[in-house]
């Protein structure tokens, strides 16, 4: 069982949904990407989503781009966020990482060099925006064969059949994109999302998380009841932007952690959890 599937199955059995952050490493320095990494644990994070910073993203908003920017200013690459994780490793075991990004800086390392620094680094998956399941075989196969996931994403334009072709290719979980446009854009609608989990169910026993739009706890707390995991990225960066770089670490933690605590409220009421 993977990492990624044992902390699902661990959250499922404590009643618990998990709390997937998204950062971009190397953002707002590279110094502070793992003790970011380590402040995210801190605020309750049960999977990290390691963004790779890219000059030309087409899924990102306004405040992840420029998380991109003031990471690529440093010279962040992908070798080097892979090192932030194997640096991660020297003392949390526990916590899945999946590396977030695009194809290009993938393909320029090669896919099979880019799994074997992953798996070497000790990562459990990747996510990467512009591979779509009909192109993603290699990818695929290359992180199982080292027993890496990979993760993709839904939009609530995805038809059946596509839908059906990310589930049998799919790891670990799948990332339902709560709204069309950008990171960080327009309000959620949870009624529609959750009709729309309902359908992805029905093809799918993969965990299913929700991210795009969620900006507060009360939100995540919403997206949680009909969710396995919410995943929350624009808010979190704007906190890494708006911090003095000597509290970014305790604004990441705080800022999780009221997110976290209202994940777990209605658990509490319901006596899920003590």
């Amino acid at each position: 069982m993977s990492r990624i599937a044992a902390t699902f199955a661990r959250l499922k059995d404590e009643g618990r949904k998990a709390l997937i952050p998204f950062v971009t490493a190397g953002d707002p320095e590279p110094a502070l990407a793992v003790p970011i990494m380590h402040a995210l644990v801190a605020g309750g994070a049960d999977i990290i989503e390691l963004g790779v910073p890219f000059s030309d993203p087409m899924a990102d908003g306004p405040v992840i781009q420029r998380s991109s920017e003031r990471a690529l200013r440093h010279g962040v690459s992908l070798k080097d966020v892979i090192a932030f994780v194997a640096d991660f490793r020297k003392t949390d075991r526990a916590t899945p990482v999946v590396l977030f990004g695009y194809a290009n800086p993938i393909e320029a390392m090669g896919v099979e060099r880019f799994a074997d620094a992953a798996g070497s680094a000790d990562a459990d998956g990747a996510l990467v925006v512009d591979y779509p399941p009909e192109e993603a075989h290699r990818l695929v196969e290359s992180l199982d064969a080292r027993g890496l996931d990979t993760v993709f994403l839904l939009s609530p334009t995805t038809e059946d059949a596509r839908l059906e072709r990310m589930a049998a290719l799919g790891r670990g979980y799948l990332y339902y994109v709560s709204l069309m446009g950008v990171t960080g854009a327009g309000h959620v609608d949870p009624d529609q999302v959750a009709a729309r989990i309902r359908h992805i169910r029905g093809f799918t026993r993969l965990p299913i998380g929700v991210g795009f739009g969620i900006r507060d706890g009360e939100t995540a707390r919403r997206m949680a009841e009909f969710s396995d995991a919410v995943i929350i990225g624009s808010r979190l960066v704007q906190e890494i932007e708006n911090s003095p770089r000597d509290r970014v670490t305790t604004a990441v933690t705080a800022f999780l952690s009221g997110v976290r605590a209202a994940m777990d409220a209605s658990l509490v009421t319901k006596g899920a959890i003590a």
